[in-house]
């Protein structure tokens, strides 16, 4: 089995390939520790391991010398580099750009077969990244996600509280909400929306008319209704990352 990882900001996303590539598992954890204990369960043989990640050095490499003491397996982490799979990095330092987002721009890339990419990952933060018919990517924008703006919004105002489970049932609409939780959830969820035709336009200035666009991210769903050109890949930063590590014999 070969072990992947996709460590955000505030979960870690995993999961398990067989020989020929084929998922075997996934799942979500919101510690080194859990995430042992959920690879441990699934009794699993690792040969290897490859992850990208967006923490610090530091943690970064306290988690592969876990990995590494559990398992004993080697684990590849992705590195910046200036092109990858037909790829150009558009950063002016190309070791700048978060390996998530560019992971995701090649990993697009090469699902489209060599189109324009508009590239919207909705997470704790809301990125876009635009990528040429030729590979050039053109950089892009970074805003709060709706895990951000909920926190911001609790830690500067007192009365806004409540839990996820109302959260989730505020978003089942987005008439102007009667309570604080559906006010907040809605007026959160059409900036999204908002963004996310914004960008649209900047692609069709940028790219052309003719682009394909990519979801991925815990929030995705939330804007895919108003984008239904758009191709919904929960693993487009692993598609990546096979082409930045790749493990022979997948």
């Amino acid at each position: 089995m070969i072990l992947e990882l996709d460590c955000g900001n505030s979960l870690i996303k995993w999961r398990l390939l067989d020989s020929k590539g084929g998922l075997a598992s996934s799942g979500l954890a919101e510690s080194t520790q859990q995430l042992l204990e959920a690879v441990a369960a699934s009794e699993a043989r690792l040969r290897a391991c490859r992850l990208v990640s967006v923490r610090s050095d530091e943690e970064t490499a306290a988690l592969v010398d876990r990995l590494q003491r559990e398992f004993g397996v080697g684990v590849v982490c992705a590195q910046p580099a200036a092109s990858l799979a037909g790829v150009r990095n558009g950063y002016h330092d190309f070791t700048r750009l978060g390996l998530d987002r560019w992971l995701a721009a090649v990993g697009a890339y090469q699902l489209s077969g060599g189109c324009a990419c508009l590239v919207l990952d909705l997470g704790t933060a809301i990125t876009s990244d635009f990528v040429t018919k030729e590979g050039e990517h053109l950089g892009g924008y970074i805003c709060p996600g709706m895990p951000l703006m909920r926190r911001e919004l609790s830690t500067h105002t007192r009365r806004i509280r409540y839990d996820d489970v109302v959260a989730q049932q505020a978003l089942l609409g987005l008439e102007p909400g009667r309570n604080t939780a559906e006010a907040v959830e809605r007026g959160c969820a059409l900036m999204l929306k908002g963004f996310a035709l914004t960008q649209l336009d900047v692609a069709r200035s940028c790219l052309g008319d003719s682009f394909q666009v990519y979801l991925t991210g815990g929030d995705a769903a939330l804007v895919g209704g108003y984008l239904p050109q758009a191709h919904l890949v929960a693993d487009l930063v692993f598609r990546g990352l096979a082409e930045a590590c790749p493990v022979s014999g997948v």
